[in-house]
């Protein structure tokens, strides 16, 4: 695998905090402008491209009223939510843990050019799933993926164009902890039956680096910086090795780009915004997909599979319509 400071993931995918808040200021309003013109703001991404809005748009563009628009907070928490349910969905799978951190970075880059007023995010995480089980190797077929979550698989295949929109390779930190632990077995000089002490240490760490996933840190942080935060976080139960030492000695070995002050600084504001991650509660989720909802034309469309069904004078047992998908809590 080619080298992370040689990796369009270094040189296109790392951002400033300010950067970020701006994205997603810029697709929130995307969004927000699709709305006001078409009266929805759900989007099909074509062959080439360009987006097209479903044809109640049409009918929705003239009326007074509008559906109220998503906030960039209340995208916020769709996001977190369901990159939540991405990873039960990998664990549901038994997907190795790079395929659950590719698929989640897919994800985020998605939303940082996309609203989810105008991409249903339960779809594209399925979507992203898929993307990162081929690039990694993981062999699993869209109908198989489909099939485990009582879902179309076809819906899979459409929007996998979303995953030609960024770089496919991707670098995670589950393997920059592996590469640190092996260091730190030379570094202590452990003997054979102090082994065991620092495997604890490798698992806590993967642990600690499935909570940082969630948050926007692998959008702002190389991952070998991700991994060091998450093993000195788990250093700090396990006790295992002087992380600081160990800083010190990695820092001056391996000739590194940072000085140590400036390395700490980065652990320590990655400790920082895991401390600020807050899953959003059950009221606010159903406040925002009520919203969402409204934004997708969802309502009108079912009022109009109603008049159809109406019109054809379906039984009741006949017309009970599909059931949303319900990902796996």
């Amino acid at each position: 695998m080619a080298d992370f400071q040689t990796s369009t993931h270094r040189s296109k995918w790392i951002f400033t905090p300010e950067q970020l808040v701006e994205k997603y200021k810029a697709a929130n309003q995307q969004a927000i402008e699709a709305l006001e013109k078409y009266g929805v703001a759900l989007a099909k991404l074509n062959d080439d491209g360009s987006l097209s809005y479903p044809e109640i748009a049409k009918e929705n563009a003239d009326k007074h009223s509008r559906p109220k628009a998503v906030t960039v907070e209340e995208e916020q928490m769709m996001r977190v939510f369901y990159e939540t349910k991405l990873q039960e969905v990998c664990n549901n799978f038994h997907f190795p843990h790079k395929v659950q951190a590719t698929a989640l970075i897919y994800f985020k880059r998605f939303y940082l050019r996309w609203s989810v007023m105008q991409h249903e995010p339960k779809n594209i995480i399925l979507t992203c799933i898929y993307a990162a089980c081929k690039i990694e190797e993981n062999h699993v077929s869209a109908e198989e993926l489909g099939k485990g979550i009582s879902q179309d698989h076809q819906m899979i295949l459409n929007n996998e164009l979303i995953s030609l929109e960024f770089d496919l390779i991707v670098y995670a930190p589950y393997r920059s902890i592996e590469g640190f632990i092996q260091d730190m077995e030379d570094f202590c000089g452990l003997k054979d039956e102090q082994l065991p002490m620092l495997q604890n240490l490798r698992d806590a760490a993967k642990m600690d680096v499935d909570k940082i996933m969630l948050t926007d840190t692998p959008l702002m942080f190389p991952p070998g910086q991700l991994a060091l935060a998450a093993l000195r976080s788990a250093n700090q139960v396990h006790r295992v090795v002087d992380f600081d030492r160990y800083l010190g000695s990695m820092v001056s070995r391996k000739s590194s780009a940072h000085t140590i002050s400036e390395l700490v600084e980065s652990l320590n504001a990655i400790d920082f915004w895991v401390s600020r991650y807050k899953f959003p509660s059950d009221k606010e989720i159903l406040h925002i997909n009520r919203k969402l909802k409204s934004c997708w034309g969802q309502s009108s469309r079912d009022e109009s599979k109603k008049r159809d069904k109406k019109s054809k004078h379906k039984s009741k047992k006949s017309s009970n319509g599909a059931q949303p998908v319900n990902l796996p809590v």
